[in-house]
């Protein structure tokens, strides 16, 4: 089970319809070669594996907290041939714990929306990143959750825990980050990068 309410890992058909080019995606949020990146609830390994690939020879630590998950994210990994990740069964919570030094950014993706406490979280990000880094991520539109449709039915959660870009950002600039730029991940989501302000 995911951590987090509304949040277990969608069906790998509807999830590649959704996201046919997961590091087209990656690079959009400005994930390149050479970064050292926390895949934070990894899940399946959707975007792991493709994060492997483009952060090479960088490091990509990937935690969950459902061992059916990371293993599936480990298979995937190893099925495109990367080496240079690192799995930890752990809550993202105690993300501190699981990454040895600090890194480049951060990716949560579709799973901040049922985050409890989302401050406290960003708070625990900010103590992993170095200065100036990043905390990417990826949500959902604020719209109902039946017009979000992927192969002929409404997907995502539900739409009360839907987050809008200005609402994310209110829970997330407390904790030490500036909104560094939104963009669009069509056709449902929006893309978000804050970086760690260093006082």
């Amino acid at each position: 089970m995911s951590p987090f309410p509304a949040t277990g890992m969608p069906d790998r058909d509807w999830w590649s319809a959704l996201w046919p080019d997961p590091e087209g995606v990656l690079e959009k949020l400005g994930i390149s070669s050479g970064m050292s990146v926390v895949d934070l609830c990894c899940g399946d390994g959707y975007f792991t594996a493709p994060l492997s690939r483009l952060v090479a020879p960088g490091r990509v630590y990937a935690l969950d907290l459902d061992p059916g998950m990371l293993e599936r994210a480990k298979e995937e990994v190893a099925r495109h041939g990367a080496n240079n990740c690192e799995f930890a069964l752990a809550d993202a919570r105690d993300i501190a714990k699981h990454v040895p030094a600090p890194v480049d950014l951060v990716l949560l993706a579709n799973t901040f929306h049922g985050v409890p406490e989302q401050t406290r979280l960003a708070r625990a990000l900010f103590e992993v990143l170095k200065p100036g880094g990043r905390f990417a991520i990826v949500n959902w539109h604020p719209i109902p959750r039946e017009e979000t449709s992927v192969l002929g039915e409404p997907r995502g959660p539900a739409t009360e825990m839907r987050m809008s870009p200005e609402k994310t950002g209110a829970v997330v600039e407390p904790a030490g980050f500036e909104l560094e730029r939104v963009m669009e991940l069509p056709p449902y989501h929006y893309g978000m990068v804050f970086v760690r302000k260093d006082r």
